[in-house]
């Protein structure tokens, strides 16, 4: 048998047409517990805020739900967005966190804001322009809160994130761009390259920098990358294909600004498109493999050659739960979890 790299799984409690976010919630907790028993290795979730499309807006609210109904799966956050949190308060929470489930929880960080920049100032109370320039000290500090050492920060001289855990969460750097992957490899921390949706030819440079720039860590000796895929698996191609018209539809909305909750497969197959509009599905950034098992494992696979990723995060907005669900168990068979 081949082996491979863990599987991971990264979710956004996507709110469906004719359902409610609760029902969104609801799906991501059973999502998660198929991940935990099939053998995937991590479960994240992620933070968006003033989208009717998603339910995930407070991160370290959901991982605990999802830690308690799961046995073993790493649960963490794909990222907590830090310019809307003081480092405090994040530090604080995934203490907590990390106290309830020691061993279990995954602190990933990232710098955009994870909406429109009007609720961003309403989440930061401040410009978010701000922010975003206080980020790296700000990340520092939050380093700091969590017991690294290697950081002299002022705050973290002063203040401890309570309750202490006996271990610390695994923290981990998000990016789309060389940004991340650069900061992440100052601070030795290991880095997800957000594959699913930015664009794919950023995805070398970002690395080869993270690599070549690595300043090795108490935690890390040595760099350690993630990629995250977009995946979507069924019985046949077309079937597949037909499953993931919905999140195309999704990523149209968000570039044309008509946001409202996901849609059906039928509806998004009959969704009348302009000419302007087809041609903003043929160029949007990320990638997807949509087929068969072997077809996405095939795929991953080729990630993997590409991008030496120790591990790959799979993405994956549909409609169902039940389909997010399958998807999972096939590619899981297939890639021998």
């Amino acid at each position: 048998m081949t082996t491979r790299v863990p599987l991971c799984v990264l979710d956004l409690a996507t709110v469906r047409e004719g359902y409610t976010s609760a029902d969104a919630l609801r799906g991501t907790i059973e999502i998660a517990k198929t991940a935990d028993e099939l053998g995937y290795s991590r479960f994240w979730v992620a933070e968006h805020h003033n989208m009717p499309a998603v339910a995930s807006t407070a991160p370290a609210v959901l991982i605990a739900s999802v830690a308690a109904n799961t046995r073993q799966i790493k649960v963490g956050s794909g990222g907590v967005m830090l310019p809307n949190h003081m480092p405090f308060v994040v530090a604080e929470q995934f203490a907590l966190l990390e106290a309830l489930y020691p061993g279990r929880i995954d602190l990933g960080i990232g710098r955009a804001p994870g909406t429109d920049q009007a609720t961003a100032a309403a989440l930061r109370g401040v410009s978010p322009y701000l922010t975003v320039e206080q980020f790296p000290e700000h990340l520092q500090t939050l380093l700091a809160l969590l017991g690294d050492e290697r950081i002299d920060a002022e705050q973290a001289r002063r203040l401890h994130a309570t309750p202490v855990p006996e271990s610390c969460p695994e923290v981990w750097m998000l990016g789309s761009s060389t940004y991340g992957a650069q900061v992440a490899a100052a601070l030795g921390l290991p880095f997800c390259y957000a594959y699913h949706f930015a664009m794919s030819s950023d995805v070398d440079t970002a690395l080869h920098l993270y690599r070549s720039g690595f300043q090795p860590s108490p935690r890390y000796a040595e760099p350690y990358v993630m990629v995250s895929a977009s995946a979507i698996a069924a019985e046949t191609t077309e079937q597949a294909r037909y499953l993931a018209m919905p999140s195309r539809i999704m990523a149209l909305s968000l570039r044309t600004g008509r946001l409202g909750p996901i849609v059906s497969p039928d509806a998004a197959a009959s969704v009348e498109l302009s000419d302007l509009e087809r041609g903003l599905l043929d160029t949007l950034p990320g990638t997807q493999y949509a087929g068969t098992a072997e077809e996405v494992v095939a795929g991953l696979d080729e990630l993997v050659r590409r991008t030496g990723a120790n591990e790959l995060i799979l993405a994956g907005t549909v409609y169902d739960p039940a389909t997010r669900q399958d998807t999972l168990a096939r590619v899981a068979k297939a890639w021998g979890l």
